[in-house]
């Protein structure tokens, strides 16, 4: 093959996969989302004790965006603005705490089945913990917070680009416990995500 030919058909790969990027589609979701955390934590004091803290269930607003590469390949990222949590001592109020809690999946969805197209998703949720108010300022849960995501959920399409979606996530998210700087506690919050909303492609 010649040089000039060779040259031609990069250049018309380069123009085809262009033409194929601005081309692939965006998808938009709104999602009202229950957070309900595992609450699984060492107990404060060593082994033996039984004072443990737990956080909250909270319902929250997401809102996500997701980039699809191709047909079935997409990857999402999931936002939303902090939120605030109680937080308690073996059941007893001890203050509050806010988290923002942004995470990244890549997903493979299936091939619509008469309106109906399911998902699923893995990938990376990064929690920032701030505004701790516990104990009168005396405790503290670790600022971040890394860990794995799972996912699963469907589309189901209303129209061209209008859709009801219904998901699930697991997500990893996990801080010690401070109390005047000293370690005296370890919470495994690893919340279950059961969300449903409404999702716009264009």
């Amino acid at each position: 093959m010649s040089k000039p030919v060779a040259a031609l058909m990069v250049i018309a790969a380069l123009i085809s996969g262009g033409a194929f990027a601005q081309e692939t589609p965006w998808l938009v979701r709104v999602r009202a989302v229950h957070l309900n955390p595992a609450d699984k934590a060492d107990p404060v004091g060593g082994v033996g004790a039984r004072d443990r803290i737990s956080v909250s269930n909270e319902t929250i607003p997401e809102f996500d965006i997701s980039y699809f590469f191709t047909k079935n390949i997409a990857a999402e990222l999931v936002l939303t603005y902090p939120q605030k949590h109680d937080v308690a001592l073996d059941g007893a109020n001890i203050g509050t705490v806010k988290h923002l809690p942004p995470t990244l999946l890549v997903q493979y969805h299936f091939l619509p089945e008469g309106g109906f197209r399911p998902y699923v998703g893995a990938g990376v949720n990064y929690t920032t913990f701030s505004k701790n108010h516990m104990l009168g300022g005396a405790a503290s849960l670790e600022h971040d917070s890394i860990g794995l995501a799972l996912q699963a959920g469907a589309d189901i399409a209303l129209d061209k680009r209008w859709s009801f979606n219904v998901d699930v996530k697991k997500a990893q998210i996990r801080s010690d416990v401070l109390i005047g700087g000293a370690k005296v506690s370890r919470v495994k919050i690893d919340p279950l995500m059961l969300a449903v909303g409404v999702g716009y492609r264009f």
